[in-house]
């Protein structure tokens, strides 16, 4: 007897395939039966005029601690995802040591997280323990590696460090990272050159011939073009696979960028490379307000930073040199979360009214929030173009991420003004701008959430509708999927999603949380 019977749905495999009725059935934590018949099961589910599919991945998130804090993930289970690829942007659970892990150790304790772990290895086990709502999937951090050798300070790395740093890398991928990220805007990231990303993903793609290779690049606006082409000889003399994450043409003097940026990754594809790319369906960006200060600021650490800022005569430099931002720029930029409460009042205002409300420039605004809140505050950016956004969305090799961290609508990690695609960006993407807008039918559309991200990432068994495939599982209403999340009000659930299932167990039905941790660390 099966355990639940989806009956009456319109079936999307994830292949790219046109839809079926067909009934699903689960069985344990499998898809134990597809077909047109009925089958004896304890629990039936009527998904009449509902589309079924398999469960949403989000290609690019950032949960390493959130998930760990809060497993009950519910700020992505409402959206249909039931599995995460985290590790993203350079940063990811592990390996913690030297600087690394003093470097985290805000984070945890903004959590609540009382346990400690150095390699991956510790951290599975841990997180195992403490249980989780949805599946996760980790890249290996390069500024973990860095940070972890040769701390913040810039520089090459030696012979002897590089070796170690490569060890790290081996060692994470040994234990189920799926390849290695990089945050090239980020300390230590920043401080890299190619060749040294080079030997690292060659020696990684040596040993584990499927690696990803993923990076934030060093630049998504002025360099562009050239940080495309930097990540693409990565990928060229490491023999890795491509990622871009959250493609973009940042600025509008860089907006007309897009057909190069496109053309060059269609090169790409076209001499054999693996390339792929994520995208959120927002023209927003989202990362620590800080970014808009020089990279120089940063070395050596968060301390160092902070000890630049106070001094007078270094201070009159930054600033000085961000005054020559117009006020529009300053009219983008809005704080999404602090940690003082003092503070809590500039949450999803912009810097500009800030600003004026402080009686300074906008760049002093910056400068003296990062020395009051050590460098935490975040913000999210407006920065880009709807047109270009609905080009990036409808090519077949970018994939949605949402770019976020998973969050609960209670508990320790509902705060702040969190960028909204950490709520909505899935039902967003189906909703606006393939049901309303057409930029690609509904089939090519859940491709792109299933199994073009379980390929990539090498999900075995997952991302299809597949006879003994996980059950990982959505039902949603098409006519009425759509986010409800905004900038000024980001904790909302979304509308249309009927209900998920992961590894066989329901986790999501009609608005409703089980509230049971049915996920799974996949290596």
């Amino acid at each position: 007897m099966l355990d639940y019977l989806i009956i009456n749905g319109n079936v999307l495999d994830g292949s790219g395939a046109a839809a079926e009725a067909l009934n699903v059935g689960i069985q344990g934590d499998r898809i134990a039966y597809i077909g047109t018949g009925s089958h004896p099961a304890r629990h039936i589910i009527d998904a009449a005029n509902m589309v079924v599919s398999p469960g949403f991945i989000d290609s690019h998130a950032h949960s390493e601690f959130t998930l760990f804090a809060d497993g009950r993930a519910q700020g992505k289970l409402a959206q249909g995802v039931t599995t995460e690829i985290n590790g993203n942007c350079g940063l990811s659970a592990a390996p913690l040591s030297g600087e690394a892990k003093e470097r985290r150790e805000a984070d945890q304790k903004e959590y609540g997280i009382t346990e400690r772990w150095s390699t991956f290895g510790e951290y599975f086990e841990k997180l195992n323990a403490r249980g989780l709502g949805l599946n996760l999937v980790t890249l290996c951090g390069h500024g973990n590696i860095r940070a972890s050798v040769i701390g913040y300070r810039e520089g090459e790395p030696s012979a002897a460090e590089l070796a170690d740093m490569k060890s790290l890398l081996l060692d994470a991928l040994d234990s189920g990272a799926k390849g290695l990220s990089t945050g090239l805007i980020y300390p230590p990231g920043v401080y890299s050159s190619a060749e040294e990303i080079i030997e690292l993903t060659a020696a990684a793609a040596k040993k584990h011939p499927s690696v990803i290779y993923a990076t934030h690049m060093r630049s998504e606006g002025d360099g562009l073009i050239e940080s495309i082409e930097e990540a693409l000889r990565i990928g060229r003399e490491s023999s890795a696979a491509v990622h871009i994450s959250h493609i973009k043409t940042s600025g509008e003097e860089n907006w007309d960028k897009i057909d190069k940026a496109i053309s060059l990754i269609d090169d790409a594809h076209a001499s054999g490379m693996r390339v792929t790319c994520d995208r959120y369906p927002y023209v927003a960006s989202s990362t620590d307000l800080d970014v808009v200060i020089p990279a120089w600021v940063y070395a050596g650490g968060v301390q160092e930073e902070l000890r630049r800022l106070r001094d007078a005569s270094t201070r009159e430099k930054i600033v000085s040199g961000l005054k020559s931002r117009e006020d529009k720029y300053w009219q983008n930029i809005y704080i999404s979360s602090v940690t003082r409460p003092e503070n809590r009042w500039m949450e999803g205002e912009n810097i500009f009214d800030i600003a004026a409300k402080l009686g300074s420039h906008p760049a002093d605004a910056v400068v003296d929030i990062t020395i009051k809140e050590e460098a935490r505050a975040s913000a999210i950016f407006f920065s880009m173009c709807e047109q270009n956004l609905r080009r990036f969305l409808a090519l077949p090799f970018v994939m949605i991420g949402s770019d976020s961290s998973v969050k609960s609508f209670s508990g320790v990690t509902c705060s702040g003004k969190p960028h909204p695609r950490g709520f909505g960006s899935f039902p967003r993407f189906l909703g606006r701008y393939v049901r309303d807008e057409g930029i690609v039918g509904l089939p090519e559309a859940i491709r792109k959430m299933t199994s073009l991200p379980a390929s990539v990432f090498g999900l075995r068994e997952r991302g299809l509708i597949k006879m003994g495939y996980y059950a990982d599982l959505v039902v949603f209403d098409y006519g009425t999927i759509s986010d409800r999340a905004a900038f000024k009000d980001p904790f909302q659930q979304p509308q249309g999603i009927g209900n998920v299932f992961i590894n066989g167990g329901p986790a999501f039905s009609d608005g409703h949380f089980s509230e049971k941790l049915n996920g799974r660390i996949i290596t």
